[in-house]
């Protein structure tokens, strides 16, 4: 038989049996790929697992704790939060207060493996495809975005955290998790660990914490700095109420009893010794900037921020040791000192003395405490004067007494100066010039030259008003110190600010400073303030500041019963107030007369020692560098004639004139007339071996009933 041939080519296939083909091939690839995946993806998770190292509940808590740096970005100034913790073992904590955490944070805690599939889920695709945080973190969870402690919204975050909360499941017993967690969770202020907060909130052991207050403790753990806060007060009863219905579901407290509970009362809170010292107040002062940039209060306490401020140690340490070696020591009860020092053209803070320790005076006296400011300024209404065209070898009428409008007001001792330059009446602040002058430009320039100068509108005492150029504000130190450096900044306005940089614990730098400026003055003019300030140090009633060595501007404040004393100053490097004050018991301002030992403490006094001295330390190993000369204004009175550093201070001397006044009390529309305008010449000492006694002159005046204002 014939073979028969065979086909030159294969039948035609059919497309039923091409799409198997594909098909199968396809899912051949799948397969493959996804044991390979599944492969390498559980050997990298195994090795992963095997090599995280679990944190102690301990270095988890310090390492959330946020760190402030000095300027220089390698030394520690403190931390917020590191010291209020204590652990306790689980059988120490009820097994209520367990229940309570339970209910709130991760009510299937026994019954997972470590992290919830379907909250990790809804997580997950919530931060990649809408960046919102979402909860469902099991309590295994949380402990382990405590130890990485980044808030950064991806899956490598979130990978990190399921390892770690693998590698806990199997090394740890769930007592041993949970024991971890209630060690290490914070609960507000500045409680970590649930001891901690058993202390700070109801000052009970945590033995002794009944059902209802384990739950209220509970309930903070959502977010504790917010809830308990007194304006949250519902907030904090809501979730309590979330806590204690939780608890009835599982079966830890019956419905009876959970019915018969009520909220519980906490204590008052008090602060600890995290802000001790001195630097407490530089600790303070960084935390309330942060929460005004928007940070939380979880943020400071939870994410391990690292603060690099604008505090520089050199400068810190002088402006301490000025107030130590310079202050008086003799009868003073109830004083109050307060320094803060400037960067001109940056407002970086690089000094602040808020007062010796404040723990246990919590009141800072450089950036809260307020006292009017006298003579400090006439300096804003010098540059108003300036930018009118008045010159400082204009001529004017320093006789007295005086009448301006409503107000009749003398010199020192009636003593009439006769025809005298704005310098002139400068060095020796002559309240009937000065007011003359404010008169003359209108009092809404003096107004506004002192607002552009840094002095906020909401001072006390800030008054559109002629007198407010003899210094009837009381504002803070900070925004006297603020407002001379710009004039020290050639009319530059900077906004105060202590923070340079800040980072994440793993996220790297956060926030850097950018200096927020607006020209206030023109440099002329700024040049101009700076030349006749500088007189008020060679000749006038700052005299003692000479003993800095270098170019310096300033002016001294006094005011009325000699209840606050004032030296306020510059170098073109830096801007430094320092203020005294003294309150009785009750915190009513007193008369600072015989602090020291001198019948008078003035401006020119101990505030103008302790300026000198940390201003020297401040400048060491900076170049000293000249102010630039004004336009058109002759050299008078440059002479240098420095004291002697060794100078011994003598505290009863001749004195030089410093104009002083009280408050002057808005009038109010009424057919009686309103009360009186006092003003009170007090003297600056100047070196000199015979005393002469005190002078005060006090003048009345009575406004008309009914004055207008504009």
């Amino acid at each position: 038989m014939a073979k028969r041939p065979r086909p030159i080519s294969r039948p035609p296939r059919t497309k039923s049996r091409k799409k198997s083909k594909v098909k199968w091939r396809l899912f051949s690839w799948i397969v493959t790929v996804g044991l390979f995946t599944a492969v390498v993806g559980g050997s990298l998770l195994a090795f992963a697992v095997s090599v995280t190292q679990i944190p102690t509940p301990k270095e988890v808590a310090r390492a959330q704790t946020t760190i402030v740096m000095w300027a220089d970005g390698e030394k520690e100034i403190g931390r917020f939060g590191e010291y209020n913790r204590t652990d306790v073992d689980l059988e120490r904590v009820p097994p209520h207060v367990q229940a309570a955490v339970l209910a709130a944070e991760d009510r299937g805690f026994y019954n997972h493996s470590g992290f919830s599939i379907q909250g990790f889920t809804r997580a997950l695709i919530s931060n990649i495809f809408s960046g919102t945080r979402v909860g469902g973190s099991t309590i295994t969870q949380q402990y382990a975005k405590l130890a990485f402690l980044t808030q950064e919204k991806s899956i490598i975050r979130k990978a990190r955290e399921l390892v770690l909360a693998i590698k806990l499941e199997s090394v740890d017993s769930k007592e041993e998790i949970l024991e971890a967690y209630l060690n290490t969770a914070y609960f507000g202020r500045g409680a970590y660990g649930i001891q901690a907060a058993s202390r700070t909130y109801f000052g009970l052991d945590v033995s002794q914490i009944s059902v209802s207050q384990g739950a209220a403790l509970a309930a903070l753990l959502q977010a504790p700095s917010a809830i308990e806060k007194i304006e949250n007060r519902e907030r904090w009863l809501n979730r309590w109420d979330y806590v204690i219905s939780g608890m009835t579901q599982v079966n830890a407290i019956s419905e009876t009893d959970a019915k018969s509970l009520t909220f519980p009362e906490s204590i008052t809170y008090t602060s600890t010794n995290k802000f001790g010292g001195t630097n407490g107040y530089l600790l303070y002062s960084i935390r309330e900037e942060m929460l005004e940039r928007g940070y939380t209060e979880d943020d400071l306490n939870l994410r391990g921020l690292r603060v690099v401020s604008t505090f520089e140690e050199q400068a810190q340490t002088g402006m301490v040791d000025a107030v130590t070696e310079e202050a008086p020591t003799s009868k003073t009860e109830g004083l109050r000192i307060g320094i803060a020092s400037i960067r001109p053209g940056t407002g970086e803070v690089v000094a602040l003395y808020g007062g010796p320790d404040y723990v246990t005076e919590p009141l800072n006296n450089a950036t809260q405490a307020i006292a009017q400011a006298g003579s400090t300024f006439k300096t804003f209404a010098l540059a108003a004067a300036f930018e009118q065209g008045i010159a400082l070898d204009t001529v004017w009428n320093g006789d007295s007494p005086r009448t301006f409008g409503d107000y009749t007001l003398n010199n020192y001792s009636k003593k009439s100066f006769g025809q005298i330059t704005l310098l002139q009446a400068t060095e020796s602040s002559v309240n009937t010039v000065y007011v003359d002058v404010a008169s003359t430009i209108g009092k809404n320039k003096v107004f506004d030259a002192t607002l552009r100068a840094g002095i906020p509108a909401d001072a006390v005492g800030m008054v559109n008003d002629i007198t407010l150029v003899l210094g009837t504000a009381s504002p803070h130190v900070i925004d006297v110190a603020s407002s001379y450096a710009t004039f020290a900044a050639r009319g530059i306005y900077a906004k105060p600010t202590m923070i340079k940089e800040i980072y994440g614990k793993n996220d790297g730098l956060l926030f850097q400073i950018s200096p927020e400026t607006k020209r206030a003055f023109t440099a002329q003019v700024a040049d101009e303030v700076s030349y006749a300030l500088q007189q008020v140090i060679n000749v006038g009633t700052g005299v003692r500041a000479k003993a800095i060595g270098r170019p310096a501007a300033g002016k001294t404040g006094t005011t009325d019963g000699n209840k606050s004393a004032w030296f306020a100053g510059y170098t073109p490097q830096l801007a430094t107030a320092v203020m005294m004050v003294k309150q009785d018991e009750k915190g009513n301002p007193i008369s600072l007369a015989g602090t020291g030992g001198m019948k008078s403490v003035t401006g020119g006094s101990f505030p103008a020692l302790m300026w000198t001295a940390y201003m020297k330390a401040a400048h060491e190993g900076l170049p000293v560098v000249q102010f630039a000369p004004p336009t058109g204004v002759l050299p008078i009175n440059t002479a240098p004639a420095i004291p002697d550093p060794d100078e011994t201070f003598i505290p009863v001397v001749i004195p030089t004139p410093e104009i002083s006044i009280t408050p002057i009390p808005t009038p109010t529309p009424t057919p009686t007339p309103s009360p009186t305008l006092t003003v009170t010449i007090t003297e600056t000492p100047t070196p000199s071996p015979t005393p002469t006694p005190t002078v005060t002159v006090t003048v009345t005046a009575t406004p008309t009933p009914s004055p207008t204002t504009s």
